[in-house]
Order: C-alpha cells, then structure tokens, then sequence
C-alpha cells in the first residue's frame, strides 16, 4: 500500500524497545504529581505529552488506508498483555507468576512514586504486571470468567501437567487439577492472587513456560460487534469456533502470530471490568491508528500522545467493552532485531 512521505517520516521517530523503555519511563513520569496542560496520565500512571502535530492532517490520508484494519503496521509476532492488581498483592503475584506459572522475569519498572509494573516473558511477548488500580477504569471480577465483559482470563500452555503441578506446590500454591478437554489437550483453571483466572492448557509439544505465547479471554456483550472490531478494525487472522469444556464457552479465536484473543459471549453482560488487563500492539506507525479509529468513530481511551525525549508514541482505544487497545510505536531500526528487542 503507498503511504505519503510523511509515513515513512513518522514511523523513525522512535528510539527504545518497548522492554528496555520501562526504564525511560520510570526517570520521567516518577517525578509528575499532577497532570500538567498538555499531558494525559495512562491506566498504569505514566504521564505523556499530547501532541496534536503528531496526527495525519485532514486529506493527507486516502480513503483506502483509513477503511484498511491496523494490522499492517505490526511489527511484533506478538501482542504484550497488561494485568492490573492491588498494589498489596505484589509479592504473591511476582510468586504466582514467575514459581508457579514459570514465566521468565524481566526488569520491573517503577512508573511512579506509587506505581510499579512487573515484567515478564512469554515468547517474543510480555505479561505485564502492573502493581495498582488507579483512574476511573472498573475492576470487577466477581463471578470468574463468566462474571462479566472485559478480559476475565489468561491462558498459558506447558507441556507436562506434572512439571506445573511441582512448581505449584513448591511455590506454595493449591495445586491445579486437570481435565481432559477432549482435544488431545489438558486444561485446568486457577486463579492469581488478584482474583484473575488463568487458564493452564497442556499441550504435547508446547514450550515450557507458555513460551509459544498467551491468550486472552475477552467476555463480549455483543459478541458479533466485538468480532467485527477484532477482525476488521484491529486486523487479526479469525479461526473457526472451538468448544471449551472446562470453560463451557464457545470460544470465537482471533490470532496475530503467538497470542490468540477468544472471544465468548459474557455471562452477565451488565457487569463490566475493563481495568485488570489489557492488550498492547506494537506497530511502526502510531498516527496511523489513530487516524484510522477516528474515521471510524472508536473510542479513545488516552489520545495521541509521546514520551518527550524518548520519541515513544502510542495511543489507547477502547473494544465494544471498554478493553483497552494500547498501541505503541518504537524504533523500527531495533525492532527488526527481535533477538534483543526483549531483552531487558
């Protein structure tokens, strides 16, 4: 597809991997108290700049590119996933997650005096651990994965169901209990100590650590208006509906490369959680995306906005739901070396 000059332009203002520029954003937006003019505050507390020069101006976009799906502009075969949690609850979860579910732990970042996000890797991706619920996003995950819309869970793959079955207990967990789901597949479900399910799939020849990556349970109110943002907006590979057993779900796939969102119909569509997690994309051209959602009328959760400096762009959307679609820009240069993209 050809783009104007000023695509190219754009898509090389940026300068860190996303894993290494946690460390950026620890030196700038630890200091900030109050969001000064100009700035937004994101879920997980890092102040930005909102800059309107960074927007595609009217006209300067064909139609062609704005009715195209974002998924184009991905560089990473990947998405990243945030988990919000009670800030009480660090230490357990830093447990839970990197004993119990064995999954690599990279360097944390201090977002704020108060705010601390735990990193962690799931193949080329991330599960990111954010300590602390802040801002007016809804947190509830009463009723499990059938409670309400929003992402209610997480699902992770082993290959051996009594490899996590030690690590559980030695990391002094309740061990899961698996069922056969029918598929050639085990499954058990658990939950963190936030309250966040997590579905443990064994697999015959998966990765250990659920490093063939992550996915991602979204309960939707409107199931055919949440696929149609998924596979027409967003741009991902929709499979065929599969039965979940253990869940009692029809589960509608969405994949980019290792993670795969299911989409399912929500069990009690009134209630709503679109603040424990979260998805993240990288891509090479954020004003894109965001020329794109505004053409099409989709919310914007935090604008167009970047990291003074640093030359991070991003810009967060909503789903149907209120999930957030964070979409953030980093140098193409480094991302085109995906063996040290992730390294810190």
């Amino acid at each position: 597809m050809n783009r104007p000059s000023m695509t190219a332009m754009r898509a090389r203002r940026l300068a860190l991997p996303l894993a290494s520029l946690g460390l950026v954003l620890a030196g700038c937006a630890a200091t900030a108290q109050d969001n000064a003019p100009g700035t937004v505050r994101t879920p997980e507390g890092a102040v930005m700049q909102v800059d309107n020069d960074l927007a595609y101006k009217p006209g300067e976009l064909t139609p062609a590119q704005l009715s195209s799906s974002t998924r184009d502009l991905f560089v990473q075969n990947s998405m990243n996933v945030f988990r919000r949690f009670p800030r009480e609850n660090t230490e357990a979860m830093v447990k839970f997650y990197t004993e119990a579910l064995a999954l690599r732990s990279l360097n944390p970042i201090q977002l704020t005096s108060s705010q601390q996000m735990l990193l962690t890797g799931v193949g080329s991706g991330q599960v990111k651990l954010s300590a602390g619920q802040q801002g007016n996003r809804k947190y509830n995950l009463s009723g499990g994965h059938m409670g309400g819309t929003g992402i209610r869970f997480f699902a992770l793959t082993y290959p051996n169901a009594q490899a996590v079955t030690e690590r559980f207990r030695a990391a002094g967990f309740p061990a899961p209990s698996f069922a056969d789901q029918g598929d050639g597949t085990q499954s058990a479900l658990v939950t963190d100590p936030g309250g966040f399910p997590i579905q443990l799939v064994i697999r015959p020849g998966a990765k250990d650590g659920s490093n063939d990556g992550v996915g991602v349970g979204i309960a939707a109110s409107d199931l055919e208006k949440s696929r149609a943002f998924y596979r027409e907006f967003v741009g991902l590979d929709e499979l065929p509906p599969v039965e979940d057993r253990l869940m009692g779900v029809t589960k509608y796939p969405f994949r980019h490369g290792e993670t795969t969102l299911y989409l399912y119909r929500a069990g009690n569509p009134q209630v709503v959680d679109n603040g424990n997690a979260g998805i993240q994309y990288v891509v090479r051209d954020a004003p894109m995306v965001d020329a794109k959602a505004k053409s099409r009328n989709i919310a914007v959760e935090t604008p167009l906005n970047k990291l003074g400096g640093f030359d991070l762009v991003t810009v967060w959307l909503n789903d149907p739901d209120g999930v957030t679609n964070y979409f953030a820009q980093v140098n193409r240069s480094v991302q085109n070396q995906p063996q040290t993209a992730q390294a810190n």
